[in-house]
């Protein structure tokens, strides 16, 4: 058994309500509270998010961790 974490970041828009909902729809469960940064290169606000979900299977460095 593992606890994986994930890190989830991108733009301020919806695509970052997208890809927290979809982890959260695929059993990841929210971890602390979400960030908010401004990406001065970019010009615009970026959002983040830690992720955790326990699995049944031993962690490895290859898991394809969105894919779990």
């Amino acid at each position: 058994m593992a606890l994986l974490y994930r890190f989830l970041t991108e733009d301020d828009t919806s695509a970052f309500c997208h890809k927290v909902s979809e982890a959260l729809s695929r059993g990841w469960e929210l971890h602390g509270a979400p960030a908010m940064a401004f990406d001065p290169l970019k010009g615009v606000m970026r959002c983040g998010q830690a992720v955790v979900k326990d699995v049944a299977a031993d962690y490895a460095p290859e898991m394809k961790l969105g894919a779990q």
